[in-house]
């Protein structure tokens, strides 16, 4: 079984349920406490073991990338004045250097366009992927979890939650089958069901383990 080593981060989306907010700022930038939405997904997933993230951006969105880089006048300004909390908190979250991959999503064309974007820098290996805009909090990362039940079961793995049964219209529901290596067998995957037509109230919260495989059933969608 191949060690999960890469993630794949879409942040090429629109952000439109988030405008006027995300006009001119990506939706992945917007602050939650102290830092943009994507950090958290970035810093989980190097929880979780991964060595390498690949970026799908798209139009309007080098901010990102700026973000994950060097910033010498700012380190410089810091070290100058002595602010060396701060100077700690900005190196710590920077990746190391060959740690990440920007890839251009030429147009918004969905979540599996993406990942199709990605198959070049993932290559034939499986790996993670992760949905910033969905952020867990407290304890340790989801897709640490996740991780350890591929390792145990191997295939294609999808964490889920529970969410209230009169809620499944909001969210990716998945049909729960028998059980595998402390987590069970997808039966279906219905988006946004009616409650009454829900096969469980298990959604999909976002992290993902994928075999190599999907790359050539998304080309030909």
């Amino acid at each position: 079984m191949k060690k999960i080593r890469k993630a794949v981060i879409p942040v090429a989306g629109l952000g439109t349920r988030f405008l006027p907010a995300t006009k001119s700022m990506p939706k992945e930038m917007l602050p939650v406490v102290d830092r943009p939405v994507v950090q958290y997904a970035v810093d989980e997933a190097f929880e979780a073991g991964i060595e390498h993230i690949v970026f799908v951006t798209g139009r309007n969105k080098a901010v990102i990338e700026d973000y994950f880089d060097l910033h010498p006048e700012l380190i410089g300004t810091l070290e100058q004045t002595g602010k060396k909390t701060q100077l700690e908190a900005l190196e710590s979250m920077l990746p190391v250097a060959g740690a990440t991959s920007f890839i251009r999503q030429q147009s918004p064309q969905g979540l599996g366009h993406a990942v199709w974007c990605a198959r070049e820098v993932i290559g034939n290996e499986p790996f993670a992927l992760l949905l910033p805009d969905m952020v867990s909090f407290g304890g340790r990362g989801c897709l640490a979890e996740t991780v350890e039940l591929y390792e145990r079961t191997g295939g294609n793995v999808i964490a889920v939650e529970r969410c209230e049964p009169s809620e499944t219209n909001k969210y990716g529901i998945v049909g729960r089958g028998a059980e595998i290596g402390g987590g069970f067998e997808v039966t279906a995957m219905v988006e946004k069901p009616a409650p009454a037509n829900a096969p469980s109230n298990f959604y999909i919260n976002g992290r993902y383990i994928l075999q190599p495989e999907i790359f050539a059933l998304l080309g030909n969608q």
